[in-house]
């Protein structure tokens, strides 16, 4: 067996006769593990229920999975891997997205702080039931080496100066060996870049999408109004991007001007209206996909690429273009002054059960967590698993939750 397909813990080989891989196998454990199911009922922008129409956690995953499939096919790589990192990339997210998100960063300092791609690689290789390895502790689900560093897209612990990261400190022993093989420094490989793309391309135009059908979003303002454009610039090289306000207006511009947007204009809820704005995020995702591997195999050669081969090259203007989207849906939505109070008691929740479920743990917590929590060594680590009990809620049980423990 290739480095690349090894498992931490050694498995009997399945299904062999009939050519089923071990990528095919990973992609297999996370479609049916529990963490994934709970997706279901995560906030993805909208809180998950509110709208039959709007995306949650689980809808989301799917489509980064087909488009990093389809990406990750056309560049040579092996698709169930890249499918793979598509359909788990965010199960480390906790109820009520990045706003659960920060609540949980904010209450876990002690402990090394809250970060949902670090949650995935915990999920996956420690709190997800499925494989135990000999001395007696759990693997999560065993995947293979490709796979875990293909969802690695912040391969670092925690740092100064940087927001995101992929590893708690007492994770670093199954981190270094997912990483073996791997260049040194943060590099990583060319399956986790496509996955990283692909969740920004779904992210940026679905979100778009859902705020345009929602009634939150209406291009009118930023098309006529210099200021707003300006703003809505600032924000996004506050949070999205690396590039300068000015280049990014003058990238706005032209996206405003784009005719692929003009269904956007006078969006009625229709099913003519839905249709024309289906077909703008088809384009737009498309567009978004194709010149990237048009440009990556323009400098790296037409392939096979895969893990350390080549890099993804995409372009700086529609790297612009996808972070203003983003940047859309980030100012007209998420930060909407009707939303904040909403946020604010998302934060209180999630902020309570932490405290409470720590001073009532191990009782308080379920039965997969509450033996983790006897055996842990320290405060730190017990607050770590008392973390990982509320990351694992869902929107409505962390609501039902925090009802039954606060009221």
């Amino acid at each position: 067996m290739t480095t690349d397909a090894a498992r931490r813990v050694v498995e009997p080989v399945k299904d062999a006769s009939h050519g089923r891989s071990p990528y095919q196998r990973d992609r297999a454990r996370v479609l049916h593990s529990a963490a994934f199911r709970r997706l279901a009922a995560k906030t993805q922008v909208h809180m998950a229920g509110t709208d039959d129409f709007l995306r949650t956690r689980l809808t989301h995953s799917l489509e980064v999975a087909q488009i990093a499939r389809e990406m990750g096919t056309r560049l040579g790589c092996d698709p169930d891997v890249v499918d793979t990192a598509g359909l788990a990339h965010d199960l480390g997210h906790p109820p009520f997205g990045h706003n659960g998100e920060a609540a949980l960063d904010a209450v876990a300092a002690t402990c090394g702080g809250f970060e949902g791609n670090a949650q995935t690689l915990r999920v996956l290789t420690r709190l997800e039931a499925k494989v135990y390895g000999p001395d007696g502790g759990s693997v999560g689900l065993n995947l293979t080496r490709a796979a875990l560093d293909a969802v690695a897209k912040y391969p670092w612990p925690r740092r100064p100066g940087r927001r995101k990261f992929g590893v708690y400190a007492d994770d670093l022993p199954v981190f270094a060996w997912l990483r073996q093989g791997a260049p040194a420094g943060d590099r990583c490989c060319l399956e986790a870049q496509v996955m990283d793309w692909a969740d920004d391309v779904a992210y940026s135009v679905h979100d778009v999408e859902d705020a345009i059908h929602g009634g939150y979003l209406t291009l009118e303002p930023l098309v006529a109004d210099a200021d707003e454009r300006a703003a809505l610039c600032a924000d996004v090289a506050a949070v999205y991007s690396i590039e300068s306000p000015d280049y990014l207006g003058e990238v706005l511009v032209d996206l405003l001007a784009d005719p692929v947007l003009a269904p956007l204009a006078h969006y009625d809820g229709s099913h003519r209206a839905q249709a024309a704005l289906k077909a703008t995020t088809s384009v737009l995702t498309g567009r978004f996909v194709s010149t990237a591997i048009t440009a990556t195999t323009a400098r790296f050669g037409p392939g096979p690429h895969r893990r350390y081969a080549a890099d993804l090259v995409v372009p700086r203007p529609l790297r612009a273009r996808c972070a203003l989207l983003k940047g859309i849906a980030l100012r007209y939505v998420m930060r909407r002054a009707d939303a904040q109070g909403h946020y604010e008691r998302q934060r209180e929740i999630v902020t309570d059960l932490v405290r409470v479920l720590a001073e009532r743990a191990p009782e308080g917590l379920d039965p997969a967590f509450a033996p983790l929590w006897r055996a842990a060594p320290d405060d730190a680590a017990r607050l770590r698993v008392v973390v990982d009990q509320v990351a694992s809620l869902t929107d409505p049980s962390a609501i039902a939750w925090h009802a039954r423990l606060v009221g």
